[in-house]
């Protein structure tokens, strides 16, 4: 049986966008990340190096969010996606961006992008 380990909410800066003044003057995107994990094995041994270490996840998400700028949001998602699927543990993840200040010409509160990949490609 699978679990789901969530971290929700990462807040990143990144220059990512379409636009030139999005890739000049960048902006705050919002992370939620949900990994499939087998945590019986942390939930037996009670130590952090039988499960994935979110702290560390965490730090790679936000250093794959704020490097090379690329033009969309679906992207940047697969590039978190396949920074999440390099622990063997996780086998698989559903990755959302939030774009908040998407530059859109109404009045909106978000748009964001779910993606879900496993080791072997999408998932059904």
């Amino acid at each position: 049986m699978i679990d789901e380990l969530a971290v929700s909410g990462i807040e990143c800066f990144g220059h990512h966008g379409v636009f030139d003044f999005e890739k000049r003057e960048g902006q705050t995107f919002v992370i939620d990340l949900v990994l499939g994990v087998d945590t019986a094995p942390a939930a037996t041994s009670d130590d952090l190096r039988d499960t994935v270490d979110y702290g560390s996840l965490v730090a790679s998400v936000k250093a794959a969010v704020e490097k090379d700028p690329v033009d969309l949001i679906e992207t940047l998602a697969q590039r978190i996606a396949d920074v999440c699927l390099l622990d063997g543990r996780v086998e698989w993840a559903r990755v959302t961006v939030h774009k908040p200040d998407a530059p859109i010409e109404a009045t909106f509160a978000d748009v964001t992008l779910t993606i879900t990949r496993k080791r072997e490609g999408p998932c059904d």
